[in-house]
């Protein structure tokens, strides 16, 4: 069996309760090594439970969890000290992994903290903390890494940074399962999704297939959109929703095949409009959550890699 195909992380009925209070309920899922696995759900849902229960560091009420080697960490919080220095605060974790100090050096460089490494810790900014944090986790290169909101307070570029930086710990081999509140924030490094609402797993798969249940569409208007619909369907495009407004929603086409089906039943058109569906949006229709806030995507609307 290859590697890549070799189950790195294992969650199997994982439910907690904290007194009346149930936390997560049945979840389950497998990461293989080699790839990334994203929690996502809105505050609440579950996913710093799941994140503490891989690590250990929540005792389950029942089910189980497997981690194929050691883990290293990102938690939020971050666990650093304000009046240490970067390097002070990386040397003391260093002290406590047996990582030489050469590592110290490597990682500092490794996360762009070289230029910082004298500075205190209270001084840096949040995305500067994620990589200091992202530095401790990475000492004695760990297999797999959790990582819970590591996203959070990022701006794009420090989103790429940390979307490379696990990129190229995959590609060594190693496995990474990170949380986020933001579908959008994910989609573009997940391999996988496991989505979380009250607890409970509401969708697990890739980005593309939950995609392809949530495509793009065109609004369309039309002298006659039931004749529209009717042309379209006979050229396969069969995903067509009636809005209120008497518009057409139309998935899959694009604006020339609408042109040829509108030409073919003899229907002007008087509207075409794209509508991305926000990953954000996404995750609001999947989850208990009310209207999602949505989170800046830095490439397409949906973000997805491959």
């Amino acid at each position: 069996m290859s590697r890549a195909r070799t189950p790195a992380i294992t969650a199997a009925g994982l439910t907690k309760r904290f007194d009346a209070t149930v936390a997560v309920h049945d979840v389950s899922f497998t990461v293989t090594a080699g790839s990334v696995a994203a929690l996502v759900g809105p505050p609440g849902s579950g996913k710093t439970t799941v994140a503490g229960l891989m690590l250990g560091l929540v005792a389950p009420t029942a089910g189980t969890r497997t981690v194929e080697g050691r883990a290293g960490a990102v938690l939020d919080p971050r666990g650093l000290q304000p009046g240490a220095t970067v390097r002070g605060q990386l040397r003391v974790y260093a002290g406590a992994a047996g990582a030489p100090d050469e590592e110290v050096d490597a990682l500092l460089v490794r996360t762009g903290l070289r230029d910082l490494a004298g500075q205190r810790v209270r001084s840096l900014g949040p995305a500067q903390q994620i990589r200091l944090a992202a530095a401790i986790a990475l000492l004695g290169d760990p297999p797999v890494l959790v990582l819970d909101d590591p996203f959070d307070g990022l701006e794009a570029p420090d989103r790429s940074w940390l979307a490379d930086l696990l990129r190229g710990h995959t590609r060594r081999g190693g496995t990474a399962l990170l949380t986020s509140q933001s579908l959008a924030a994910a989609v573009p490094i997940a391999d996988q999704l496991i989505v979380l609402s009250e607890g409970v797993v509401v969708y697990q798969g890739t980005p593309r297939t939950l995609r392809r249940s949530h495509p793009d569409r065109l609004i369309v208007g039309a002298s006659s959109p039931i004749a529209l619909a009717t042309a379209l369907a006979a050229y396969g495009f069969t995903d067509t929703v009636m809005r209120s407004d008497g518009r057409l929603a139309v998935a899959e086409a694009g604006r020339k095949d609408i042109e040829n089906a509108a030409v073919a039943a003899r229907v002007q058109l008087t509207e075409l409009i794209p509508e991305p569906v926000h990953p954000d949006r996404v995750l609001a229709a999947l989850t208990r959550s009310g209207p999602a806030p949505v989170s800046p995507v830095p490439t397409s609307p949906y973000g997805v890699p491959r």
